[in-house]
């Protein structure tokens, strides 16, 4: 199996720190799903039109792109970031 990397931009970091503690803590526990299994249920990653998203909670999504086994996350936030890219 390959090794997954996974890189944060700047605007994904500054959207974090945004995000109430409790969604933060849900965001890091999906991070390492991704990290270990993308493909684990709880993600539920759709496609975006040249973008993906994965389910932080039922409320929160993150916005990324892939390259292989490289994902380059963008945006988390509310589900209204999924508009943006849709």
């Amino acid at each position: 199996m390959s090794d997954i990397k996974i890189i944060l931009t700047e605007t994904l970091r500054e959207d974090y720190r945004r995000l109430p503690q409790h969604i933060q803590r849900k965001f890091d526990k999906q991070l390492q799903f991704l990290a270990q299994n993308p493909r684990h249920p709880s993600l539920n990653i759709h496609r975006l039109a040249d973008h993906w998203e994965f389910y932080v909670d039922i409320h929160y999504r993150c916005i990324f792109q892939q390259n292989g086994d490289t994902y380059v996350l963008k945006h988390v936030g509310g589900h209204e970031i999924v508009d943006r890219y849709g």
